[in-house]
């Protein structure tokens, strides 16, 4: 015998609600990325054209094993 009636589902068909996942973290400051893992080697440029700076970054960042949001701050960084 059950004790459930027809309108409710048993246990197992019930899903509970999932969380909305929110995003709120802010973007990585580039000169913050350059200072935690470029400048131990490099000092920063006073300038970089974009195209010279997006190889540049684009070659490093394989090398210093950067995420692309590290990527993505060092391009703002150099290229304001």
């Amino acid at each position: 015998m059950s004790s459930q009636t027809a309108d409710t589902p048993p246990p197992a068909a019930q899903k509970p609600a999932k969380a909305k996942s929110v995003h709120t973290t802010q973007p990585r400051d580039g000169q913050q990325v350059f200072d935690e893992n470029c400048e131990r080697c490099h000092n920063a440029p006073q300038s970089f054209s974009p195209s010279i700076s997006g190889t540049v970054v684009k070659h490093m960042r394989v090398r210093a094993n950067l995420s692309k949001e590290d990527e993505q701050a060092l391009m703002r960084f150099f290229n304001p």
